[in-house]
């Protein structure tokens, strides 16, 4: 059962901090983005796009799927909240046609597009219900949707390390899979999940590896102390690690319509 926090949630998300942070990003983007990789080829393997049309890349990042798309003879529409990571696709041409805005604000009328691809962005809307509808109406009668986001119990060892080192937070709060679901209801989503872990050679790696991609933005600023050598060293000794390094789990949730 949901409690009355999960049903249509919406989360309190600082949308200009978060597309500066992509922004510092934009450079180092595709040497961390093993995870985004992971998720996006995994969802192409359990739901195949379309032959031909028009697609939304919504959140593109550097542009790795929509350059994919693009080969693959669409029409790609690459979409992202950071003018920097813009910047990068546009270089790579990696898109047809380039889109700086916020996926909870689309400027796109009913029946753009044919296909609407979105790889690990969606965990940065502040209302997913209200967002999904307006992906889903962007879309031709019949058209696909194929979408990736973290849930609630991802990074657990950034939480549980930082937690015996000052005791603060040090990670964002992402919709538990009920809330995803509450959210999707009505919307003919297929949604399914899987856990991914990941690991390193220290803590500083893990921590690289979420920076590298802009993913280190926290909703809720820690109050804790600069992160120096010292500190590190303690933070490196309470990391979660096992036989294969230091760990980064994540928890993923795949939706497929169309």
């Amino acid at each position: 059962m949901l409690r009355p926090a999960e049903m249509s949630e919406k989360l309190n998300i600082d949308k200009a901090a978060i597309g500066r942070a992509f922004g510092r990003a934009a450079a180092t983007y595709d040497s961390y983005a093993m995870l985004q990789r992971l998720c996006g080829d995994r969802l192409l393997e359990m739901a195949p796009p379309p032959q031909h049309g028009r697609v939304l890349d919504a959140g593109c990042g550097s542009g790795w799927y929509s350059r994919y798309f693009r080969r693959q003879g669409h029409y790609v529409t690459a979409l992202d909240i950071s003018s920097q990571m813009l910047t990068v696709a546009r270089h790579r041409q990696a898109a047809d046609s380039f889109v700086q805005a916020d996926l909870d604000a689309l400027p796109f009328g009913p029946g753009s597009f044919d296909m609407v691809w979105s790889n690990l962005a969606l965990q940065w809307s502040g209302n997913l219900q209200q967002c999904l509808g307006r992906l889903l109406s962007a879309l031709v009668p019949g058209g696909g949707l194929r979408f990736s986001t973290l849930l609630a119990g991802s990074l657990p060892e950034v939480d549980l390390a930082w937690q015996a080192l000052d005791g603060s937070t040090h990670i964002n709060r992402f919709l538990t899979k009920a809330a995803v679901e509450q959210a999707t209801a009505g919307y003919g989503i297929s949604l399914f999940s899987e856990t991914i872990t990941l690991h390193f050679p220290d803590a500083k790696s893990a921590l690289w590896s979420l920076k590298g991609v802009g993913a280190s933005h926290l909703h809720q600023r820690s109050t804790g102390k600069p992160l120096t050598r010292h500190r590190l060293a303690l933070l490196d000794a309470a990391w979660p690690k096992d036989g294969q390094g230091y760990r980064l789990s994540y928890q993923l949730l795949y939706g497929v319509k169309g």
